[in-house]
């Protein structure tokens, strides 16, 4: 698999591969409108866990009482054991391999966003904190975890227990490179597909800044511009939208009307808080321009220190939309708004302009 890659020129990651066990698992589709059926969501990925490695119970280091909760575990996940069911699996790859695990969790905060969208944030924290608690700070069976979302998890209330944590953002010159395509990978895969078009892609895709890096394309439209060779907007739908949207429909009409400068390719000056947590989402003055940042819709194009700039403890950025794409996602979304409510709206403006 990786044999033809940039990773295979270096001999010590190649002597490290396929010696820990792994234990991969995404929330990307945990998108329920209801706390029991994402606790059910989650309770399913973790039994697939289970059934991935059912080799171990033909395994002579489990011990029997082991190998009959794993059989359970293979059969049914419940919201109970769902919070120690990592630790248990660490513990029986442990037991097998002599090695401890590796823990891939993606999109980690993907059932939160929904939980605030949908109103069962409290109810369902309560649940994934036990399980985070389980899988990260008390589990003594696990190498190392790489957890990926857009929240920054230090100040996250779900987070109080695990510590040792450290926290990679957008504005983190750590991994620069790593979190998508750069400029030169793009345009030799272009050339590679015989596509000169680089000016449009950079238009289109373009614009992604990490840390002190700049030109980083998002990997999933590149790969979708180069299969299908037309410029549109293929990284939409995300698991982020409905929280962007929730905040801009509800906000006031200073943040609509900034939003608007930021549609007609303008940049706007606000202040932004990168360790923003969900229940600050309805109060804080910067939550929504944090958030559009944490989620790659922005990008800084300056920063300046609050009290350079206004007094202002929090710090001031001046941000602009990423790219074509994004802006194009984001004029279809307020159209959608405005489709949807239709003639009775319209009537509404005309009766209050007459």
């Amino acid at each position: 698999m990786f044999e033809k890659l940039k990773i295979w020129q270096y001999e010590e990651y190649r002597k490290l591969q396929g010696t820990y066990p792994v234990i991969s698992l995404s929330f990307a589709g945990v998108k329920d409108v209801t706390c029991g059926e994402a606790i059910a969501s989650i309770c399913d990925i973790l039994r697939e866990l289970y059934v991935h490695y059912s080799e171990l119970l033909d395994s002579e280091s489990l011990l029997e009482e082991e190998k009959h909760i794993f059989k359970q575990m293979m059969s049914e996940v419940t919201s109970d054991t769902a919070k120690r069911a990592v630790y248990y699996l660490c513990s029986y790859l442990y037991k097998h391999f002599g090695k401890k695990a590796i823990i891939l969790l993606d999109e980690y905060d993907t059932p939160m966003q929904e939980a605030y969208v949908h109103g069962y944030w409290e109810k369902f924290t309560a649940f994934i904190r036990n399980f985070f608690n389980s899988t990260f700070k008390t589990n003594p069976y696990f190498e190392r975890a790489v957890m990926t979302g857009i929240t920054r998890v230090s100040k996250e209330s779900i987070f109080s227990d695990p510590n040792n944590l450290e926290v990679v953002t957008t504005t983190s010159n750590k991994y620069a490179t790593a979190f998508g395509f750069t400029e030169a990978e793009v345009f030799a895969a272009m050339e590679e597909q015989g596509i000169d078009d680089k000016k449009g892609v950079k238009f289109w895709y373009d614009g992604f800044v990490f840390g002190n890096v700049t030109d980083i394309y998002n990997p999933w439209s590149i790969i979708n511009y180069l299969d299908k060779k037309n410029f549109t907007t293929y990284w939409a739908n995300t698991s982020s939208n409905s929280l962007v949207g929730k905040l801009i429909r509800e906000s006031g009409a200073k943040k609509k009307k900034l939003f608007e400068q930021l549609l007609e390719g303008e940049s706007i000056d606000v202040p932004v808080d990168e360790q923003i947590v969900y229940n600050h989402l309805d109060t804080n003055e910067g939550a929504i321009w944090s958030l559009m940042l944490a989620t790659g819709y922005l990008k800084v194009l300056a920063y300046q220190t609050g009290e350079q700039y206004t007094g202002n403890r929090k710090p001031i950025y001046k941000l602009t939309l990423i790219n074509e794409e994004v802006r194009t996602m984001f004029y279809q979304m307020v159209s959608d708004w405005f489709n949807s409510v239709g003639d009775s709206y319209n009537d509404f403006i005309l009766k209050s302009e007459l």
